[in-house]
């Protein structure tokens, strides 16, 4: 199955960020957290740009300089193949915020992010997101509860890549794109195309619909039309087949 190809550079998408509307600041989950003087400095900080798909939002090696966030569309994050096969460690749903433990290091990414459709990408300079870190306690704490649960979650991707079972490596994606902490924004259902899944999960269309056939069946999920309703979140998590 090959790749999505890249499309635009990331000047590009510099260029075409503006501020966030009133309805995407809604779509923001960790503005909640912060009292009024430091929600007006992130709020002024803010952007969005529109990611097309195949557009990188963050590629291997490039320096840290915004904290990121999907406003609505969807991402993912893998490798580059270059130390072995490649590996998609992740997918972003609506609501997502990433690479946290990258702007509080200040290093160099060490994953690709991009755009499997057209996506709105949220961001705050590092500078913000630093001075946040510095002054806000509920944005400390949103921050701690991310990097605890994308732990957990990574954990969870390294046994789901160990699996001989495509039924259940497929169960395990959707529950990290269901993640009601890390994808807040999902709800019950998520706007996904089989084809979509097939690249996050490294399995043919065709597999994919497979899958998704047997899970349906189960009533972990119900197949819709372009997308998947949640049934049953911790049957998808630890369920067996």
């Amino acid at each position: 199955m090959s790749p999505i190809s890249p499309s635009s550079s990331t000047s590009a998408l510099r260029e075409r960020a503006r501020s966030l509307s009133d309805a995407e600041r809604d779509q923001v989950p960790w503005l909640a957290a912060l009292d009024p003087a430091e929600r007006e400095r992130a709020e002024d900080a803010l952007i969005v740009t529109t990611a097309q798909a195949g557009d990188y939002i963050c590629r291997i090696g490039r320096p840290v300089t915004y904290w990121f966030g999907l406003v609505d569309g969807l991402l993912k994050m893998n490798n580059d193949g270059s130390q072995g096969p490649v590996i998609t460690f992740t997918g972003i749903a609506p609501g997502g915020w990433f690479g946290e433990g990258t702007a509080l290091k200040h290093e160099p990414y060490r994953y690709n992010v991009q755009a499997l459709r057209k996506s709105h990408v949220a961001g705050i300079p590092v500078a913000t997101f630093d001075w946040l870190l510095d002054h806000s306690l509920g944005f400390n704490r949103f921050v701690m509860n991310q990097l605890n649960e994308r732990l957990g979650q990574f954990i969870a991707a390294r046994e789901t890549d160990r699996m001989n079972s495509p039924d259940l490596r497929v169960a395990r994606h959707l529950a990290a794109l269901f993640h009601p902490l890390l994808s807040p924004n999902v709800g019950g259902v998520l706007r996904i195309t089989q084809q979509e899944l097939a690249y996050m999960v490294g399995l043919s269309r065709q597999r994919v619909n497979e899958a998704l056939t047997l899970l349906a069946a189960l009533g972990w999920i119900q197949v819709e039309y372009g997308g998947v309703r949640l049934l049953d979140l911790q049957a998808l998590r630890q369920g067996q087949l």
